[in-house]
């Protein structure tokens, strides 16, 4: 690959390999049963690791949940979550108060600066027929002057990230969802506003890539130093340029070269993410991510004392009520409504 400007391709983990700004990409895609009185699954739990249930048996998971599949109240610190939900939902609650259900579509971008407490439940709300899940969690780093920033999140509702949309010379279709950063004529809807991605110099971008079997499309360049990260997860067979991309690898990519994606007989769908590096010390324990293990230590005594404002829900996997839309109640009160 000398001179190809592909770094390295290399077979996807879990979770998957990532750059700095960012720090971590995980892609879970369950497909869960019909749902019970209680939005969990309508079947039996036996054999499986409740509370630690990372195996996919019967084809999907319960994660960290006891009776409905997902994440309970857990901290963070130190950087940010992008959720991008494809197909299902996800209901959010957190230590201030905030909650909200999204998903078929959203991106829920939530800054943890200083420390928050946040459940993310995945609520079975279909019982006559299956409830099938898709969603990216992405975990994007901030600068040490950004760290101990109040929390916060921002909707970015389905109706309002951009579509991309290229036909190439034999008519074939590519479309990118561009959740973070900017192609073309497309601008991505604002970030949270303390994020690196706030700052267009660097250049962060979270790209959903869609392409009709056959289709090519060629990315971007740009001259700056960032990093560049290409997932291919769904489809059959890919190149770039003329170096075979096997499925389910990542590839990491000069932004400064010309790379066109070309797609073979079955559509498929990548995940781009890229940014300027922010260039600075990380050390991380679970999810409290600072500069240095001083900053570590001191975060975790604050949880222990503090729990981030403590848990004002009834339950760690707090689930909204079934006949509730889309919504998101922020800290401050604010309220929207999609459906």
């Amino acid at each position: 690959m000398e001179n190809s400007g592909i770094n390295k391709i290399e077979k996807l983990s879990f979770p998957w390999q990532t750059q700095d700004p960012f720090l971590f990409c995980v892609h879970h895609e369950d497909f869960f049963p019909k749902g019970n009185k209680d939005l969990g699954p309508a079947a039996s739990l036996d054999g499986r690791m409740i509370g630690q249930d990372f195996t996919i048996k019967d084809g999907w998971r319960m994660y960290h949940g006891s009776k409905v599949p997902g994440f309970p109240a857990h901290p963070h610190c130190g950087f940010e979550t992008v959720t991008a939900v494809r197909k299902g939902l996800v209901d959010h609650s957190d230590s201030l108060g905030a909650a909200g259900r999204f998903g078929n579509g959203d991106v829920q971008w939530m800054t943890a600066g200083k420390g928050v407490q946040h459940s993310e439940m995945f609520p079975l709300l279909k019982e006559e027929e299956e409830n099938p899940l898709e969603l990216f969690q992405i975990w994007l780093n901030l600068p040490r002057d950004s760290k101990k920033v109040e929390p916060h999140f921002s909707m970015l509702w389905k109706d309002t990230i951009p579509i991309y949309k290229h036909e190439d010379a034999n008519g074939k279709l590519t479309e990118v969802e561009v959740m973070a950063g900017k192609l073309g004529d497309k601008t991505a809807p604002n970030p949270a506003p303390n994020s690196w991605a706030a700052n267009p110099e660097n250049e962060v971008a979270i790209w959903h890539i869609k392409m009709e079997p056959g289709a090519e499309f060629t990315l971007p360049t740009s001259e700056n130093k960032i990093n560049r990260n290409l997932y291919f997860f769904k489809g059959e067979s890919f190149k770039l340029n003329d170096t075979d991309f096997p499925h389910y690898h990542g590839a990491d990519i000069d932004p400064r070269a010309d790379i066109t994606l070309k797609n073979g007989n079955e559509e498929a769908r990548l995940l781009l993410l890229q940014g300027n590096p922010i260039n600075e010390p990380v050390v991380q324990h679970g999810p409290f991510v600072l500069n240095y293990p001083a900053e570590v230590r001191e975060t975790i005594m604050e949880f222990q004392k503090t729990e981030f404002g403590g848990w004002p829900w009834p339950s760690y996997e707090h689930t909204h009520d079934r006949l509730r839309g889309r919504f998101a109640i922020h800290a401050d009160g604010k309220e929207e409504i999609k459906d």
